[in-house]
């Protein structure tokens, strides 16, 4: 069995933003939707900062500058300086960096972010296959058209080393989910096939950009993707919080293989100010509050009262161990209905 094989959340005496000095916050569906902050974000990593944990801010979305991102935070009342955000533009241009020689050009297709942390690291962004570029980098720009995915798509089947900042295939926004750049990725594999090197979240590259930004000793990767916050984390091998409050569902959590499951659960950032309450054992299922939850052949089953999130703490206890190595494949429907998930 995988020795790092969480079988159930972690309980934590303190609050999170006293046993951890760095909170490593995702931006999108953790802090802010699009333009509007989410609900209790704002006032609660205010608290956190006050009490001694650092905040910083790690973003698959290579768009903007760490300036942009931090103008934006200082806006919704996160005073917040360029060098506490850290973005896989940042993390990508460093990887092509190490592997093409200095002052190299590189096809950028995507938005000033990625341009500005390319000549950062002392390369020239230029915008055509036909400009001789020694690498060609996607990171996701809301404003991209099909000419400068075609670029893209020409350069990688020309044989230029091919790098994206992420592969999120999705970004939360105030009208929903839309594409993110792991489907713009996805249009120039089909066009030209291969894969590129990726430096965001889940890989070792963004943890490596963070902690040489950062010098977090005991941080806490803080977001709302199991693909990527947690799975980062995992491969880091640091704690992580996820928050319902971006594109996890509670029975995507509940069917998480062993890199996707978290540290902790919350339904928002209001959890980084409180407790985590121990998930036990108890007659071959699982406590959590008033809940007790156990897996009983292909079904979760829950009973008992209290607070709906101790309840699916509960659960993810019942079907992480039931699933193993595995994710939990079992019905889970009845169980979450009883907790309004």
């Amino acid at each position: 069995m995988n020795e790092r094989m969480r079988r159930r959340p972690d309980g934590c005496e303190r609050a999170l933003s006293a046993a951890y000095d760095t909170a490593l916050l995702d931006l999108d569906g953790v802090v802010y939707a699009g333009g509007e902050a989410i609900a209790y974000a704002v006032e609660s990593l205010t608290a956190a900062r006050d009490g001694g944990m650092h905040l910083a801010y790690v973003t698959n979305n290579a768009a903007r500058t760490p300036q942009a991102v931090a103008d934006q935070l200082t806006g919704f009342g996160l005073p917040t300086g360029p060098d506490d955000v850290i973005t896989s533009a940042q993390a990508v241009a460093r990887l092509i960096s190490e592997q093409v020689p200095p002052g190299a050009r590189v096809l950028a297709v995507g938005g000033e972010g990625l341009r500005v942390a390319l000549r950062e690291r002392g390369l020239e962004p230029v915008a055509s296959a036909d400009d001789d570029p020694a690498a060609v980098v996607q990171g996701y720009d809301p404003t991209l058209d099909w000419a400068r995915l075609a670029e893209a798509a020409y350069a990688v089947q020309r044989g230029v080393p091919w790098f994206a900042s992420n592969t999120d295939l999705t970004i939360p926004k105030e009208r929903g989910i839309a594409p993110g750049n792991g489907a713009l990725v996805e249009v120039v594999r089909i066009a030209a096939g291969g894969a590129p090197q990726v430096a965001g979240k889940p890989q070792p590259p963004m943890h490596r950009e963070t902690v040489l930004r950062t010098g977090a000793r005991r941080p806490l990767v803080i977001g709302d993707r199991l693909d990527t916050d947690i799975e980062g984390a995992y491969n880091g091998g640091v704690d992580s919080l996820l928050v319902l409050t971006g594109v996890t569902t509670a029975a995507e959590l509940l069917a998480a293989p062993p890199q996707h499951r978290p540290t902790y659960v919350d339904a928002d950032l209001r959890g980084v100010l409180a407790p985590q309450p121990p998930v036990t054992p108890e007659d071959g299922g699982f406590r959590c509050g008033g809940w007790r939850a156990e897996a009983a052949g292909d079904a979760l089953v829950l009973d008992g009262d209290g607070a709906p999130l101790d309840g699916l703490r509960a659960l993810c206890a019942a079907a992480w161990t039931a699933a193993g190595d595995g994710g939990w494949q079992g019905d889970a429907g009845k169980a979450l209905g009883r907790i309004g998930r």
